[in-house]
């Protein structure tokens, strides 16, 4: 009997200890996610090389097997102030530490030790593969008139592959998220909030497989962050974008998307160096692009926060 591809379900649950399945549930831990795709089998192909009197492929050994899901995550808050959003868990195996204060926000900052990892669970119409130790990285954009996403790269031991019915899932958790617009989205960077016509951010963790004799674990060993923003241009005198690259000035950048309680949802960088601008147009309307290095400062650890409230 055929399976079809919509009939999906992913499960995310912070492990207590790595790489021990936490056992996500449908009704807790539902994954509310578009353009999802999952690897199932990844690794390295090694080849015998036998030397036979004749000739003949010998076949491969699979060595190194994880299993990697990429998809997104629409950007919406919570529901109320001071709860935690449904995407949460992601963001902490991703190397952020949640910082709840109740009747307040969450806060979500990068951190370089004693990061979190994820059980993952991937159900294609019954077909469950199961993620252990999953960690991750992800990007995300501010563009006008789209949805705003988040979309991750989550990468995880290759656990168990079965014959498991769906699960019920509740989706409650999730809100509905509203365009990026005017009305709804804010954005400056270095003090200048003029029209912008895009905005990303890619957090740039390196994940690593790596597999030991007695110790096999997906490791989060480096964070390079970078992005890009589009912004209408201006003259010099209002900002000089191209002065501001050759001196390596660093800002801040401070976006907010969303302006009903419980469905807001923040980002703020101290120290956002502008790479070299580049000129072009859209709309026969002159912009100019930056490249974006999010730098953290002397404090460390700083260089982006999330802030749902």
């Amino acid at each position: 009997m055929a399976r079809f591809f919509r009939n999906l379900a992913i499960l995310a649950k912070n492990e207590a200890t790595y790489g021990v399945d936490a056992v996500p549930t449908g009704a807790a831990n539902a994954m509310q996610m578009v353009n999802a795709r999952l690897e199932p089998l990844v690794g390295e192909d090694v080849n015998r090389d036998l030397l036979l009197p004749y000739m003949g492929h010998q076949g491969v050994i699979l060595v190194g097997n994880y299993a990697r899901l990429s998809g997104e995550v629409e950007i919406a808050g919570s529901g109320a102030a001071g709860t935690a959003p449904a995407y949460g868990p992601l963001l902490r195996a991703c190397a952020m530490q949640e910082v709840v204060a109740a009747g307040l926000d969450v806060q979500y900052t990068s951190i370089s030790k004693l990061q979190e990892a994820a059980t993952i669970y991937f159900n294609a119409d019954g077909v469950r593969h199961i993620l252990l130790g999953a960690r991750g990285t992800f990007t995300l954009n501010l563009t006008p008139r789209q949805i705003p996403r988040f979309s991750f790269t989550m990468t995880g031991l290759l656990g168990t592959i079965t014959d498991t019915a769906l699960p019920a899932v509740t989706l409650a958790a999730w809100q509905k998220p509203v365009p990026v617009s005017k009305a709804n989205t804010t954005f400056s960077l270095h003090g200048h909030a003029g029209a912008c016509e895009g905005v990303t951010m890619d957090i740039g963790n390196q994940i690593e497989p790596r597999f030991l004799i007695g110790s096999e674990s997906i490791e989060h060993v480096d964070r390079q962050m970078t992005g890009s923003a589009i912004m209408e241009a201006v003259s010099l005198a209002t900002k000089n974008w191209f002065q501001i690259a050759q001196d390596h000035t660093k800002g801040v950048l401070a976006a907010s998307h969303g302006t009903v309680a419980g469905n807001i949802v923040e980002f703020a960088a101290p120290a956002v160096q502008v790479g070299r601008p580049s000129l072009g147009e859209t709309q026969r309307i002159l912009n100019n692009t930056l490249p974006l290095f999010y730098t953290p400062t002397a404090a460390g650890n700083d260089e982006f926060k999330i802030t749902v409230k």
